[in-house]
């Protein structure tokens, strides 16, 4: 099998990879595969890192049978015929990649979706969210140097690497009694966490939070019960919530009340209750000055979201008198950071991680045996001009007229 590793062509450029050089060395060797690079002008490692090892570098990729990237495959690259792997965003009926999903169908592809490679119980085996929350706690402690006038951090994606990263958090000061709230327990969180225990923030309990002071900065996690609970007062039932939503109600305020900064890390249903909402912003109470939305739902749980901001332009506030957007640091404002692809600041350190996923916990799938049918449950469509098995629900999002 020959495995090939596409130029990323989707605008804005993503400089992610699949896998970093020294993996692919590993993945030929640990596989038996050829492997093909096609040149890129803006990969974060630079064709002469592969060449170096020994990694081919050419812009034919006629001969691939597999071929892997990150972002969408803009329609005129597709190879007919050919198994793709990357992040299609049209598993939930995106609007915006219905033709591109058309024209995969139209050209016997065979498309893998990272998003949806899981294991049985559905968790999934590889994705960024650990450097998304890395970035977004990075991102909202930049953001309160600039809102406090007490400290200056270098941009994340003005980094090297996260060793650089690291180095910047030196200069990081905070009032004594700070106090952060993130909810969220998953890979995205424990990705914020890093930060936050690298500046030597103590984590305590969501009822230490609540009810004790401290003279150093602190911070806390909350579970879905933490911020939820069920309208009719009974017990929460988490696994109840997570399958249907619907009957619960938020009770975020009293974190907002003690927190400085909010890093939001969840994952959100459309059909839950709001989290932070404008009434809790707006509240005389509420402590929150930052929030640094790594879960960036526009419009959505969090009342300050109110669109992505972007690597460039990371901050901008939040008037809750108004519930619009001002400029950030207008007094009375809430600053916000709601980069929607914060990854990509990273994006060597960001892609080391994803390979090491892919490495281990996919490859084996693909290239040997797959008792679990890893790979089955990805296929978005088979090669054959049909949906997958496990998608023929896309039928009419693929049939749809626009």
């Amino acid at each position: 099998m020959t495995i090939g590793i596409i130029r990323e062509g989707k605008t804005p450029p993503d400089k992610r990879v699949p896998f970093t050089p020294e993996q692919l060395v590993e993945f030929k060797d640990k596989f038996d595969v050829d492997i093909i690079v096609e040149p890129s002008p803006i990969r974060a490692y630079p064709d002469d890192e592969y060449r170096k090892l020994g990694i081919e570098v050419s812009a034919d990729l006629s001969n691939c049978d597999v071929l892997m990237g990150v972002k969408e495959v803009p329609m005129d690259q597709l190879i007919p015929d050919k198994t793709y792997f990357f992040f299609s965003h049209t598993i939930k009926e995106q609007p915006y990649n219905r033709e591109l999903l058309r024209k995969i169908l139209q050209k016997n592809i065979r498309l893998i979706d990272y998003e949806v490679l899981t294991k049985p119980s559905g968790v999934r085996l590889v994705g960024f969210g650990r450097y998304a929350g890395i970035v977004g706690a990075y991102n909202g402690i930049l953001a309160w140097g600039k809102y406090s006038k007490t400290y200056d951090l270098k941009p994340a994606n003005q980094c090297y690497d996260r060793t650089e990263l690291n180095e910047q958090l030196k200069s990081v000061r905070l009032p004594p009694s700070f106090k952060i709230v993130l909810t969220g327990t998953g890979r995205v969180s424990k990705g914020a966490q890093e930060v936050l225990d690298d500046l030597g923030i103590e984590k305590v309990s969501p009822l230490e939070f609540l009810d004790r002071d401290y003279n150093a900065p602190v911070y806390t996690v909350l579970e879905v019960n933490h911020y939820f609970f069920r309208a009719d007062n009974k017990p929460f039932d988490k696994a109840a919530f997570y399958q249907n939503p619907v009957g619960h109600l938020a009770r975020f305020k009293p974190f907002a009340n003690s927190s400085d900064m909010y890093i939001p890390c969840h994952f959100w249903d459309s059909r839950s209750p709001f989290i932070f909402t404008n009434d809790d912003a707006r509240h005389a109470k509420n402590r929150i000055k930052i929030v640094a939305d790594v879960s960036c739902d526009i419009d959505g749980p969090i009342c300050s979201t109110k669109r992505p901001s972007t690597i460039d332009k990371p901050l901008y506030g939040y008037d809750p008198i108004t519930h619009s957007e001002v400029p950030f640091g207008q007094p009375g404002s809430i600053g916000v950071m709601a980069v929607d692809n914060l990854p990509c600041e990273l994006p060597r350190d960001a892609s080391r991680d994803f390979g090491a996923e892919l490495m281990e916990n996919v490859m084996p799938a693909l290239l040997g045996d797959d008792p679990t049918e890893i790979i089955s449950r990805a296929s978005i469509t088979d090669g054959a001009g049909k949906l997958g098995p496990h998608f023929t629900h896309l039928k009419n999002y693929v049939e749809h007229e626009d």
